[in-house]
């Protein structure tokens, strides 16, 4: 594992979670209505930053009904597809919250992104989300022209998005379709109801992960949990892709991202864990005001390129 302990680390992270502790509290109201005014918000750019000016951003629509983002690189050269999950409980989160990170991974990458809004609970619990997944990067393999790929997918996202990636990659694997060739793990939550020394030492800590919460109730099936949806409690993660897993250090979700690293080594999966001391949850949603984020961003554009070849 690798530590980044940047000096501001530590300060911009509790600088920004006085900033929303500051915030005045809004009007009391039952958890699915304050659910639809959240995805009603738009990201302020003096947090999340701004699109990186070196993209062409363009808006499609997937399969008739998912709306993307892509985001091309300068280089009019085909390049390899990087399909990238947001984060949000598997409730809420919009491609439009990580636009400075998907746009900047693709200029700094030399890769081509798509940034997926996909199915979000509770109108659309488990499995759906993970099979708008499965069919979008599909319908990257069947699109390869349209999108000027050179036939190479990754797949990645953050936090819940993480989560369907991981997931997709176990889909994939356990029905016979191809496999991306690598994912890339944001704070990924990759299990359910766990009592881990993360989870006792963070948890509320801009967010928590308590059992029995509204959130993990909407999305999650009754019963059993498959491992597509908790990739932590797979029976193995053997033939996977191989993996970059970002971790913050004051995450309740930390110990998801180093449990999933050791069980991918254990397997023979490569995998690079990197951790951000002192950093907060979703701290690639707001690059403009954490480090963490910004180099997050640079340290995933360089992994690609090492992993794709691309020249900087």
């Amino acid at each position: 594992m690798t530590i980044i302990n940047l000096p501001a680390l530590k300060a911009e992270t509790e600088a920004l979670l006085a900033r929303f502790a500051a915030e005045p509290a809004g009007p009391e109201l039952d958890p699915y209505q304050a659910l639809l005014l959240d995805r009603e918000e738009l990201p302020d750019p003096e947090l999340a930053g701004v699109c990186d000016p070196n993209t062409r951003p363009k808006d499609l629509t997937i399969g008739g009904r998912l709306q993307a983002r892509i985001y091309h690189p300068a280089t009019d050269e085909p390049r390899p597809v990087l399909l990238w999950l947001h984060g949000g409980g598997f409730i809420g989160g919009d491609l439009r919250d990580i636009e400075c990170a998907t746009s900047g991974i693709a200029a700094a990458g030399n890769v081509i992104v798509v940034s997926l809004n996909y199915r979000l609970a509770p109108e659309h619990p488990y499995p759906a989300g993970l099979h708008d997944v499965r069919d979008t990067l599909d319908w990257i393999r069947d699109h390869q022209a349209e999108l000027n790929g050179d036939g190479r997918i990754a797949v990645g996202g953050q936090s819940a998005g993480a989560a369907l990636a991981a997931g997709a990659c176990l889909l994939a694997r356990d029905e016979g379709r191809p496999l991306p060739d690598r994912q890339i793990l944001c704070y990924p939550s990759l299990d359910v109801d766990r009592d881990t020394e993360s989870y006792r030492l963070f948890d509320g800590t801009f967010l928590s992960i308590a059992p029995g919460g509204w959130s993990s109730a909407q999305y999650f099936p009754v019963g059993e949990f498959p491992a597509t949806a908790i990739p932590l409690r797979a029976e193995t993660l053997k033939g996977l892709p191989p993996a970059l897993i970002l971790a913050a250090g004051r995450d309740p979700l930390r110990d998801d991202a180093r449990n999933y690293a050791a069980r991918l080594e254990a397997d023979d999966v490569p995998v690079r864990l990197v951790e951000y001391a002192d950093t907060m949850h979703a701290f690639l949603n707001f690059p403009a005001v954490l480090s963490a984020g910004r180099h997050a961003i640079e340290l995933i554009a360089s992994d690609l390129r090492e992993a794709f070849q691309a020249p900087v």
